[in-house]
């Protein structure tokens, strides 16, 4: 088997399970984080306000995802497992900056926990887990794209880089936000960040007191993530609140 055959096969089993691994990475980093090695990047009496730009940096990649699926048409910016789907090459607005937007936004939304542990070893070990993890998945979807979109999808790509964005070709896009959208598709999102946030806390408090040490924050974060799924599950399964026409 070729390499081009192994990274796409390879990729592509890695797309039908992307929703997992994410949380056994975190486990991962977590795990690093009790290396008695380890140095923490500043003082336990900054964590408080550490805390509250972590939870920013999560926001950050939940809000990238919310912005390119409430401007998704149907047929693009799926959770779907199974296989690849894109009945259109969607290459306007944020997908105008870089070809996967929503990468950038799972990146941000799992580096913002890490991030609460104070590690610089759990934040390298999660990058670099991190990017082997998706660069697989990025090939596959990609190498679909281009067998489906040819010219199209050379065009774009050709100008538009992966991950790092350039403003260079800016282009707005054609369908208006839609809220209801983003309620419908991204409540296990907003559970993720919520969850994340709360184990680092968690295993941060541990490693540091060797005891849990619940605050105010943190508990919110949980408490508010927990109820959102609920409530936004809830509707999508039971109710037709959150269906949007051509989404």
């Amino acid at each position: 088997m070729s390499l081009r055959d192994h990274h796409q096969r390879s990729g592509e089993a890695l797309f039908r399970w992307r929703s997992y691994p994410p949380l056994l990475l975190v486990l991962l980093v977590a795990a690093v984080a009790f290396i008695p090695v380890q140095v923490h990047l500043f003082d336990d009496r900054f964590q408080e306000s550490w805390e509250v730009v972590c939870l920013l940096v999560g926001v950050t990649g939940l809000a990238i995802r919310a912005w390119v699926i409430g401007h998704a048409p149907r047929g693009t910016s799926g959770r779907n497992t199974s296989r690849q789907i894109a009945e259109v090459l969607n290459t306007t607005g944020l997908y105008s900056l870089v070809r996967h937007p929503l990468y950038v936004g799972n990146f941000l939304m799992w580096l913002g926990p890490i991030l609460v542990l104070r590690s610089p070893w759990a934040a390298l070990v999660m990058l670099l887990a991190f990017w082997l993890y998706y660069e697989r998945i990025m090939y596959a979807e990609e190498e679909f794209l281009e067998r489906t979109f040819g010219e199209a999808w050379s065009s774009w790509a050709g100008r538009t880089p992966a991950v790092v964005p350039s403003f260079k070709h800016w282009t707005p896009d054609p369908l208006p936000f839609s809220l209801r959208n983003v309620l419908k598709r991204e409540y296990s999102g907003v559970l993720a960040v919520a969850l994340g946030f709360g184990f680092a806390d968690w295993v941060d408090d541990y490693s540091t007191f060797h005891r849990l040490v619940p605050d105010t924050l943190t508990l919110a974060v949980l408490g508010g993530g927990l109820a959102a799924f609920v409530v936004l599950r809830t509707l999508k399964k039971r109710t037709s609140l959150l269906e949007v026409a051509g989404r």
